[in-house]
């Protein structure tokens, strides 16, 4: 089981970058063609496909060099 610090470590940014721009899961769903569920899931800190991570930060109006803003630099 993982400790907190652990698991700080895989957590991303993508849900308060979502409430900071005022955008629902929903929304976001809606605009990426993922489920909510899917979005709530990445939101905790669960791992996603490269794809799923483009459609994401294209939906939040980023640009592809700006992935870091939302999942960090990959170590």
């Amino acid at each position: 089981m993982l400790d907190g610090s652990e698991l700080k470590g895989k957590m991303n940014s993508l849900k308060s970058y979502r409430e900071q721009i005022l955008i629902s899961r929903t929304e976001l769903a809606r605009k990426t063609g993922l489920s909510v569920q899917t979005i709530e899931r990445i939101e905790k800190g669960e791992g996603c496909r490269l794809k799923t991570k483009r459609k994401i930060i294209l939906a939040l109006d980023l640009e592809i060099s700006e992935k870091d803003k939302i999942f960090g630099s990959e170590d």
